[in-house]
Formats: C-alpha cells, structure tokens, sequence
C-alpha cells in the first residue's frame, strides 16, 4: 500500500490553523477510505509566538482526526521546517510527500490533478497563474524563476510554490545536498529535479489572498532574499553538477 504524507509548516498562523486542518482532513478522509493509499496530515509549529500549536493539540486530541500530528520545533525559519517536515515523513516510510502552507492561500480540490498523476510524473508542483497575494509576492516569483535561470541554466515554471506532490527516492536524492538548514529548499529542489532531468510537471492552481494573519513582505525583503538566493544557489548548483544515477 502507497503512504502519503501531507506536511505543512506554521508560524504565527492561530487566526488560519484550524481551518486549514479541518479543510485539508477532507482529504486525508477521502483517500484513506477511498483509494489504496495510507494518508497522513503532519503540521510542524515553527516556534509561534501565538497559540498556534496549542490549537493543533486540541484538534489532535479531540479525536476527530486521527491521522493527524502535530510537531513543534524552535524558531528555524520556513526552509528549514519544510526540510524537517519532509525528512519526517521520508523516516516515516512516505512514497510520497504533498507540501502546502497553512495560511489558506491554496485550495484542497486542487490537490486531486496532482494525485491522479502521481504515477507519471516524479515531481508535481503548483503554478500560480493568477496570484491575490499582492505585488510584493509577485515580484518575488519572477526573481527567483530569473536567479534560477542564471545559476542553474534551467527554466522553472514557479520554483517556489507553496503546493507540490513528490516521490519519496527522487526527494531524498536531492535533499542528500541540501544543507538541513536551507532557506530557500524549495526552490533548489524544482531547480535540482528540472537539471537532473527527472519527471517534473506543473498544474495550475488558485492561489487566495491570505486568509488572516500578516503579509511580511516587502521591497527591502524581496532584495535581501535575491541577494542571499544568489550566493546560495551558487554553492547548491556546484553541489548538483553530477546527478545520481537514475
């Protein structure tokens, strides 16, 4: 039987959280009674100033959804817990591993084209077409989809979309070079997995206005972060020169 995990990373997110679950346990419903497939939903809490994680807890514990976990874990940052979350599930035996964020800027439905081609594809990632998270974020995704084509000599669709379903042995070739404490990993992933010729395929999805919460995001941010992916895909792309056998 295939296992799949679905993880998310949080952070100061307690005006979100519990709708994200209770949407994204839909989900994890379905496949576990209508398909072959194991789910499983594992949130991890980037140390959250609120009451985030304690509303997780009391999700948990309320039993309404036992293939739920809550993880909490000190401050580290987004990149860091996405490779924590999927090196969890990678130890806990996923052939796959499904990653959105928990702020409710994606739609669950759009999660089922992804599944419906698992089979064929080794990496299959979201493209926020049409975005309504605002200019700043905008900017953001086009930088980086430039600084990928720069360094990595690869065109990415969107490299860093928060939505994208992976096989296990494909995932965990590429984290084997990244740093546990890489900032922008989802970006080097789609990068690594487009220039080391594996399967990777890219849906169009919704992606909301955040549904609560605080935009951080701004001009002097968005030039820090091109800065730093310069300097750090460089290093990551001497890394990934050579890819494993297939």
């Amino acid at each position: 039987m295939e296992k799949i995990y679905f993880v998310m990373p949080t952070y100061n997110e307690s005006e979100n959280i519990e709708d994200s679950i209770r949407e994204w346990y839909t989900v994890i419903e379905k496949i576990n009674t209508e398909y072959d497939v194991e789910a499983h939903l594992v949130i991890a809490d980037d140390g959250s100033k609120d009451d985030t994680f304690e509303k997780m807890q009391a999700l948990s514990a309320s039993g309404l959804y036992p293939s739920f976990t809550p993880l909490t874990k000190e401050n580290g940052g987004h990149g860091q817990t996405l490779l924590f979350l999927y090196q969890y599930a990678l130890d806990n035996g996923a052939d796959y591993v499904f990653q959105t964020d928990s702020d409710g800027q994606t739609k669950s439905e759009d999660f089922w084209q992804l599944f419906d081609n698992r089979h064929q594809y080794d990496f299959l990632i979201g493209h926020r077409k049409s975005r309504q998270d605002g200019f700043a974020r905008i900017l953001v995704t086009h930088t980086l989809r430039l600084i990928v084509r720069l360094i990595f000599k690869t065109w990415v669709t969107d490299a860093n979309a928060p939505f994208r379903l992976m096989q296990r042995d494909r995932l965990q070739s590429i984290m084997d070079i990244i740093p546990s404490n890489y900032f922008l990993c989802n970006v080097a992933i789609s990068a690594i997995a487009k220039k080391w010729g594996y399967r990777v395929a890219f849906y169009p999805i919704t992606f909301k206005p955040r549904q609560g919460g605080i935009n951080s995001m701004n001009l002097l941010r968005i030039m820090k972060i091109g800065f730093k992916a310069l300097s750090d895909f460089r290093t990551i792309n001497a890394m990934s020169r050579k890819s494993p056998a297939n």
